[in-house]
């Protein structure tokens, strides 16, 4: 096993509980050990640092402050925006002395300090591909997913920019394509696979959000693809529960269901599809996953329909949830 610290974000909690269950579930088959950062907060999400940046930017770095003192280096983000602003943080801590200093000062009230550069700050993907690897995660496939046409979205948080060059290319990035090809699956020529799905501009400009989702699922369906497949809670969020308001606005009729990789690893891995979540997307999977056999029972359905709209249209529950301790670690034997 390999240990990792874990920053799960506010959205691992809400909308994207389904990447959370899922993760959970893989994590001990491919030998990732999580410690999840006692009393972590949120990130700030996308806009924070453009409106104001010391606390913007303090906020963020109070995690990377409480990651430091759990005595491992490597701190693991599944979220994309998490992982982004942890990034950002450190970088920009280490690039901009000025800003570092401004941002200790603000630690210092809660006895915290952070040093740049004193973690390695890594995507859940990247992990998977550098650390587990290929090879390992074709050995524990025990359901391969051939005959699912599987369009790779990696969305644009992650590769770009790509402070610390972990990955392939920053405008066609092919980690996630990888992931799917040893799973089995059958991955379509996505051109769309590093774009934007308009992230927050869904509650600020619409009009300019359902255009990049119409997009998104335009250039899904033109390449046949069953199903899309992320790594990003907001990409989920936006193609997925935003998808009928696409389609009344442009009137259209798209129906292109989309999932969280670890989702579709954990059905290769053999693992039931009520345990990693399925059933809770707006936007049925049923059809694409009955191509390769597998049936999503019917109180998983209604239980995910009843605990996914009642968030929506609320992305993270930063505001709702109060500051806890970390969960225990689960560990799990691989079924």
């Amino acid at each position: 096993m390999s240990d990792y610290i874990f920053y799960p974000g506010c959205a691992m909690e809400s909308n994207a509980k389904a990447y959370y269950d899922s993760l959970m579930e893989i994590a001990q088959p491919l030998g990732i050990n999580l410690q999840e950062i006692d009393d972590w907060n949120c990130c700030g999400a996308t806009e924070y640092v453009g409106i104001n940046l010391i606390p913007a930017y303090s906020l963020i770095a109070r995690n990377l402050a409480l990651a430091a003192k759990m005595g491992r280096k490597t701190i693991i983000s599944p979220c994309s925006a998490c992982y982004l602003n942890l990034a950002k943080a450190d970088y920009y801590m280490a690039e901009r002395p000025s800003l570092g200093e401004k941002v200790n000062e603000a630690l210092a009230a809660g006895d915290l300090q952070y040093t740049p550069g004193s973690l390695d700050i890594r995507h859940l993907l990247d992990v998977l591909i550098n650390d587990i690897g290929l090879d390992k995660l074709k050995e524990k496939v025990v359901r391969p997913l051939k005959g699912l046409k599987v369009a790779p979205y990696m969305g644009c948080m992650v590769p770009r920019p790509d402070y610390n060059n972990r990955w392939s290319d920053a405008e066609h990035p092919t980690e996630l394509f990888d992931v799917l090809k040893a799973i089995g699956a059958e991955v379509v020529d996505f051109p769309g696979a590093a774009t934007c799905c308009g992230g927050h501009m869904t509650q600020i400009g619409p009009e300019t959000a359902y255009e990049l989702i119409r997009r998104l699922i335009s250039s899904a369906e033109k390449s046949k693809a069953d199903i899309m497949v992320t790594v990003c809670p907001m990409c989920q969020l936006n193609v997925d529960a935003y998808q009928g308001e696409t389609n009344s606005h442009f009137g259209t009729n798209y129906n292109m269901p989309i999932v969280f990789f670890s989702q579709l690893v954990g059905l290769a891995l053999g693992f039931p599809p009520e345990k990693l979540g399925f059933g809770s997307e707006v936007t049925s999977t049923e059809k694409a996953l009955a191509q390769i056999g597998v049936d999503i029972p019917e109180s998983a359905i209604a239980e995910g329909k009843n605990a996914s709209r009642k968030d929506f249209p609320c992305r993270f529950a930063c505001e709702k949830q109060p500051r806890r301790k970390a969960r225990p670690q689960r560990r799990q034997k691989h079924e």
